[in-house]
Order: structure tokens, then sequence, then C-alpha cells
């Protein structure tokens, strides 16, 4: 164990005074910027291949309407000269006739073969002229049956027939003296969907994508980039908060979530300087209260060992010595109370008392300082017995603090007075003292820990900024609250109200300590 928590030690000094470096192995604009592109290019491919159904749908429709309506066109014109043909085998289509003319247009409009066939499939006219392959090979016969009834239209190689897919459009012809088809006519074209698209639609629409795409990436990537900036400058501060560089800040720019996060992160940087300023103020004022009473014990002490102080003068110096012991006390007792307060020990132990009696013992306490400043003590005398539901020793500390601060601030001649409002669920007990007062912009911060009104300690030299922190917290493991009202050169007021019963809970003070650092960052957002 012993080895474990020395390599511990180690490790941690070996991080003292630099910046720690975590390793980043992706970066959250890259993951964001690759998720955004992926959805686009998903998105941008799921569009192309719906629209491409779509539009093939639509080009099939079409090829389908034109064929058919083609060979309607070739079987009315042959229907048309039937009268002067005895039969369909007699028919004669050169480039120079009616048929031949349609024939011949439609077939170059269309770049389609138009095919006639008897009833039984034999290609009696080919528009391909003596390129035709039709001639040696009868069409499928599942094709003319399915012609029969009227219409006919399919995409593919017609079973084998053709090498290609292609569109196929059939229509029967029946001359005047037959009730069954007499003949077929078909007009076929290769199934090519991507060369039958007019090239100036093709070049508009990728064209077109490929802007819209190019413009979404940049504009994934700046807001990939003003998402993690943000985050990035709250790395580069945490990092130097690590090493006790409080002074940096993030920049916000949006009010959305991350501009809240870094309203935040800010808060706790201020919260965290101002800390760690009490903190070093602390330390300094404590440095001092120690070395201050024991050079004065040491320099006494010594004295009378060594006979430089005369015997008949011991007394008076150890009467001094005695005070100082009792400071020192002092302050060992408010450091355990801070230290029993962050680690949430300290315990409430109820008990019903008169809160009248125990602020007549404290003030007998002070009788000969406030005698000796003059002071003047009013309303004690509107007070009666409150028996209130506390604990004593805690509640002692509390009204001792705010006493001494009282006689401590008021000017020589000046007043205290006490006020007491009672009511059926609390009591509240005021305590006014004539004097300086306290700055507005201090008023928020005198209940921080370690925080002083007197900066100069012109006044306060022995005090070390704890009293009102720890009357605070205790006020709230109490179920109560303490408040504070000054104007410079005139007055200031500490007012605590405390329940007259107040049902526990199974909180722990640890909780409770937390609702009241939760409740002090609430108010001071109001502020």
């Amino acid at each position: 164990m012993k080895q474990k928590a020395d390599q511990a030690n180690k490790t941690s000094a070996s991080y003292r005074g630099k910046a720690p470096h975590f390793r980043v192995r992706r970066s959250l604009f890259k993951k964001y910027l690759i998720f955004g592109i992926s959805i686009l290019l998903t998105s941008f491919i799921a569009l192309s291949v719906t629209m491409y159904t779509f539009v093939n749908r639509y080009w099939e429709e079409e090829k389908k309407k034109t064929l058919l309506d083609n060979a309607h066109k070739v079987s009315e014109a042959i229907t048309t000269y039937s009268y002067i043909i005895p039969s369909v085998h007699s028919l004669v289509i050169d480039e120079h006739s009616p048929v031949g003319i349609t024939v011949g247009s439609i077939s170059k409009s269309l770049d389609a073969d138009v095919l006639i066939t008897d009833n039984k499939g034999i290609c009696l006219y080919c528009s391909e002229g003596d390129n035709c392959i039709h001639k040696t090979r009868a069409f499928p016969s599942k094709v003319l049956f399915e012609t029969t009834p009227g219409e006919y239209f399919s995409s593919g190689t017609l079973d084998g027939y053709y090498s290609d897919n292609r569109y196929t459009a059939g229509v029967p012809i029946v001359l005047d003296s037959d009730i069954n088809p007499s003949a077929f006519c078909y007009v076929t074209t290769k199934a090519t969907f991507l060369s039958g698209l007019p090239v100036t639609f093709l070049q508009i629409f990728l064209t077109a994508a490929a802007v819209m795409l190019i413009i979404i990436i940049i504009f994934v990537a700046f807001m990939s980039y003003s998402m993690t900036k943000p985050l990035k400058q709250m790395s580069y501060a945490a990092k130097k908060f690590a090493v006790g560089d409080f002074s940096v800040r993030v920049n916000v720019t949006s009010d959305d979530e991350i501009g809240e996060l870094a309203t935040a992160f800010n808060y706790m940087a201020d919260s965290l300087a101002s800390s760690e300023g009490m903190r070093r103020s602390f330390i300094s004022n404590v440095s001092h209260e120690l070395k201050t009473p024991m050079t004065t014990i040491a320099g006494f002490i010594d004295g009378m060992l060594d006979g430089t102080i005369p015997p008949e003068r011991h007394d008076h110096y150890m009467k001094i010595v005695s005070t100082e012991v009792k400071r020192l006390s002092r302050l060992v007792t408010s450091m355990l109370n801070l230290s029993r307060i962050d680690r949430g020990e300290l315990k409430v132990n109820r008990q019903k008392f008169d809160m009248f009696s125990l602020i007549i013992t404290i003030l007998a306490s002070y009788e000969q300082k406030i005698i000796a400043r003059k002071l003047h003590i009013t309303g004690l005398e509107d007070f009666r017995s409150i028996i209130v539901d506390a604990d004593p020793d805690l509640m002692y500390q509390v009204v001792y603090n705010l006493i001494e601060n009282a006689v401590k601030f008021t000017d020589e001649g000046g007043t205290i007075h006490f006020g007491v409002e009672e009511t059926r669920y609390d009591v509240s007990v005021s305590i006014t003292n004539t004097g300086p007062g306290i700055p507005p912009e201090d008023i928020r911060y005198v209940f921080d820990r370690f925080y002083k009104t007197d900066k100069s300690r012109s006044i306060d030299k022995k005090g070390m900024g704890l009293g009102l922190f720890i009357a605070k917290t205790i006020m709230r493991l109490h179920g109560g609250d303490i408040y504070v009202d000054s104007r410079v050169n005139e007055f200031t007021t500490f007012t605590i109200r405390l329940p007259k019963t107040v049902q526990q809970t199974p909180e722990t003070n640890k909780d409770k300590e937390q609702k009241y650092v939760e409740a002090t960052v609430d108010n001071e957002t109001e502020e």
C-alpha cells in the first residue's frame, strides 16, 4: 500500500506545473464533418436512385405511348390502302408510297425499326431494308398471340429474338375482308435509357447536384467548426486551469446550448479565480495570524525564562500569552469547522433552548469592549423568552460571530440594535450596527469563504474571512438562512431566520451543503 501511495504521489507530482496532454484519436470536428458528409452522400445517392427510377418509369411510359401511337399510324395507313391489294402478302411498300412515307418518317424520327409480319410471324417488310435480320426468323408466336387482342408492349429481348434489350410495341392489322388480324405491325427501338435522355438535362442535373453538394459540405464544415471551436477553447482553458492560470475565458458567440455551456464555463472560471484569490489571501492571512501570536508568545516566554522580564511582571505578560493562545485556539477551531463542513461531517444536535438567553450570554462576554468604546445597545427591552429547536453550540457560534462583527465595526459611541420577529413557524433575529457599512459590490460575496470586506486589515486584523461562511452553512443546516442589508457610512444589518420546528429529512449534511451552493449560484445569476 505504501509503495502504491508513493507511486501515486510521484505521478501527481510529475504533472504539477505543466498542462496535461490528452491524446485525441479523432477530433469532434472530423466526426461531425464525416457524419455530415456521409448523410449528404447517402441522401444524394438515394435521391439519384429515386430520380432514376421515376424518370426511367416516365421514360418507359413515354416510349410505350410513342411507339404504340406510331404503330397505329402504320396500321391505319395499311388499312386505308388495303382495298387495292388482294391480301397482305401482296403488300408492296416503297419510299414513295403513302405507307412508305409514314414508315420512313417514323423510323428516322424515333431511330426505330418498323416491322410488318403476317399472322404467322413471317416478316413482310422491315425498315432496315437489306440489313434486315427478321426475314430469316419468324417472330415469336407468344408475342403474336399477345398482340392479337389489340396492343402489345415489352422491354427485353423478346425471349431471345434480339441480342440486346429493346422497347417493342405492336398492334394487329385487320383488313376489311378479314375478321382476325391479317398482319402485325411492330415498332422497336434499343432500350438504352441514358442515350434517350437529353444531354442538356443530364448536364443540368449533375451540375446542380455537384454544386449543391459542395455548398452543403462547406456549410456542414462551417457548422462543425462553429460547434467545436468553443469546445476546443474550453479544453484549452481547462488545461490552463490545471496549472493555476484562471485568466482564460471562452468567447460566447451564440445563444444556443453551446453558448449556454460556454457561459456556464466562464462562470465556473470566475468562481475558480475568485476561490483561488481568496485561498491565497487566506493562506497569507493564516500565515500572518499564526506568526504574530507565536512570535508574541515566544518573545514573552523567552523574556521570562532569561530574566529579561522581572518576576513581578510575569502575571501581566502571562495574561497576554493567554489571550494569544485563545486567539490561536479560535483559528484552529475555525479551520476544523471548515474541514468538517467540506467533509459533510458537521452534525446538528437539536435541543430546545432560549435564544434570548444565548444573546445575553454572548453580550456579557463583550461587556468590557462595549463599555470601553461607549457603544449603545438597544432593542433588548422588546425581547422575551424565545424557545427554538436547534443546536445550541452551533447557534452560539453564529450569534457570537455576528455580535463580534457588530462590536468590531461599530464606530466609537455608535449603536448596536437587536430586533426580533416571531411568527407561528419561525423566528428572525436581526443585529444592526452603525458604522462604515458594506459596499454594494461586496454584499454578494460576504458569505463566501475567505472573503473579507476590510482588505486593508485596518479594522479586522484578526479575521480570516470564515466566520460568515460558517454561519451561513450552519443556518442552512438548520433549515434557516442568514441575510445582510447595508448602506455605506450608515448601517449594516444581519438577520438570521430559524424555524421553530424542523422536520428532519434523510438528507446528509453534504447534500444540504450542495443545495446551499446551488442556491447561492442561482441568486448570483439572477442578480
